[in-house]
Order: C-alpha cells, then sequence, then structure tokens
C-alpha cells in the first residue's frame, strides 16, 4: 500500500498586532459626521492661514462710498457700516478667533494636566488643596470669572488668550487627576517605582501615556468653547481691539444694523457656528474611537 506523503509542518506566525494609531484611525473613519467636521474646521484652518493671500481685500481699508453694500459680484458677503469687505474680514478674523482657541487650549492643557497629575499621583493634601481650588473655580460661570480676570488683566487679544486658558484649567485637571488615580494602581507603575524611578519619571513615561484618549478629547472639545469664549468676549468689547478684525468683533459692530443690513451680523454668527459644530462633531468621534466600549 502506498505511504501518503504528509505536507511538512508549516510554523504559524501570528500576526502583528495592529498600532493604537491604526486602530483609532479604523473606528474613526467609520463616523462619517466626525471626518466631516474635521474636513470643514481644515478647510476653515487653511483659509485663516493663507489669509493674506486668499483674502480679495484689505481687511481694514474701508470705502465710505459703498458702506453697508448689499453681497454682489465684488463683495460676495457685501461690506460693513465703514466699506470694509465682509469676506476678508471674516477670513483674517478667522485667524484671531483660532489663535486665542489654540493658544488658551495651551495654557489649560500645560496647567491643568501638570496640577491634575500631581493631586493624582500624590494625593493627601496635595489634592484637597489642588481640588478645593478647583471646585471654587468651577463654581463661577466660565465667562463671568473670563470677565474678571480681564477686568484685572486688561483688554486686548492676549488676556483674552491668558483669561480663557485660566477658567479651562479646572476641566483638564479633574479629568486628569480621575485617570490617574485609576491607572497608577497597575503593576506596571509599581514595578516602575520599585526599579527606583522618581516620581517624575513614572508620570511623564508610564501614567500620562495612558490616559492621552480623554485629554485629546477634552482637548478638542476645549477648542470649540475656546472660540465660543473669545466670540462672547469680542462681543462684549474686551477682545480685540478696533479696527482688527475678529468674529465675535464683528457681531458686537453689526447688532445696530440687524433690521437694516442682517448680512453684516449674518455671516460672523455663520463662521462661528460652522467652526464651533465641526469641532464638536470631531470631538465626538473622536471620543468614540479612543474608547472602543463606546456603541454609537
Amino acid at each position: 500500500m502506498p505511504k501518503v506523503l504528509e505536507a511538512p509542518h508549516q510554523k504559524v506566525f501570528p500576526a502583528a498586532p495592529k498600532s493604537w494609531a491604526r486602530e483609532v484611525w479604523r473606528r474613526l473613519r467609520r463616523h462619517r459626521l466626525a471626518l466631516a467636521g474635521a474636513a470643514v474646521f481644515l478647510m476653515v484652518a487653511g483659509l485663516a492661514l493663507g489669509a493674506y493671500w486668499i483674502a480679495p481685500y484689505d481687511p481694514d481699508a474701508g470705502d465710505y462710498a459703498i458702506a453697508l453694500h448689499a453681497p454682489d459680484i465684488q463683495h460676495p458677503l457685501g461690506t460693513d457700516e465703514f466699506g470694509r469687505d465682509i469676506l476678508s474680514r471674516i477670513i483674517h478674523g478667522g485667524r484671531r478667533s483660532l489663535l486665542v482657541g489654540l493658544v488658551a487650549v495651551g495654557i489649560g492643557l500645560a496647567a491643568g494636566v501638570t496640577l491634575g497629575s500631581l493631586a493624582g499621583y500624590f494625593g493627601g493634601r496635595l489634592d484637597d488643596l489642588l481640588m478645593r481650588v478647583m471646585d471654587v473655580l468651577l463654581a463661577f460661570p466660565s465667562l463671568l470669572l473670563a470677565i474678571a480676570i480681564m477686568a484685572l488683566l486688561g483688554r486686548g487679544l492676549n488676556k483674552a488668550m491668558i483669561a480663557i486658558g485660566i477658567i479651562s484649567i479646572p476641566q483638564y485637571a479633574r479629568i486628569v487627576r480621575g485617570s490617574i488615580l485609576s491607572v497608577k494602581e497597575n503593576d506596571f507603575v509599581t514595578a516602575a517605582l520599585a526599579s527606583g524611578a522618581s516620581a517624575g519619571h513614572v508620570i511623564a513615561r508610564h501614567l500620562l501615556p495612558n490616559v492621552l484618549a480623554p485629554i485629546i478629547v477634552r482637548a478638542t472639545l476645549g477648542t470649540s468653547e475656546a472660540i465660543l469664549d473669545a466670540a462672547a468676549l469680542g462681543f462684549l468689547g474686551l477682545g480685540v481691539e478696533p479696527p482688527m478684525a475678529e468674529w465675535g468683533a464683528m457681531l458686537a459692530r453689526s447688532r445696530e444694523y440687524i433690521h437694516t443690513a442682517p448680512y453684516v451680523a449674518a455671516f460672523p454668527g455663520l463662521a462661528i457656528t460652522v467652526t464651533v459644530l465641526a469641532l464638536n462633531l470631531f470631538g465626538d468621534g473622536l471620543r468614540d474611537a479612543l474608547d472602543p466600549r463606546l456603541k454609537r
């Protein structure tokens, strides 16, 4: 009886694990609204970065002969009460609104992550002290607190960045503290401490990388909130100095003409709405992608 030749045994290698970023992207690209929000925000950011080349007119140059001119081919969004092109001012105003949002988030993120890490890691009296200070800041309405801070610092775009950054610190601090409290009892942290690692090394190398997901999501959503706060401060006259273009300031100056020339207020308001909505949609999808336990 002929022998049946058996196929040689083939060693099966396990599939390479997918990287964290690739897995997040795989989940994120299923979220159509998040991708649409990201695309819209990137378009707004691209217009803002290229404002000096894209804007058709000087945003501060006016012509009283065409003041409150309705939208037409030469001025697609019309002109304001000084005859300045609204489209050009919206594009240039986006630079300042986005700058305020990003810088304010950077301030809040840096301070909040530092304070939250110290409170969550060391605990005890330091945790109680820092969290009580955060509770006091959270007890005030954010816009009211920003106005109070600007009353001390003064008017101006730079002061608005600082004020909005300060009012966002408690949110980042609480998120980081809570995340670190849930991570620091793991075995890899105990092993790092047993090997003689310092507190700063453990926080930077072992704790913070494991709590990045909520920080990233909060920073994304915090950017949209900072843009809204900047617009509110500009609307109250505490933001940029005239004649600089900024969306909130443009809304404030258009109140007198809302019945006779509604487009003067409509287009800056639409710019704020679209930008904030795009960031919120992206942040919502990013939250779902970073936390696979959430099911849509």
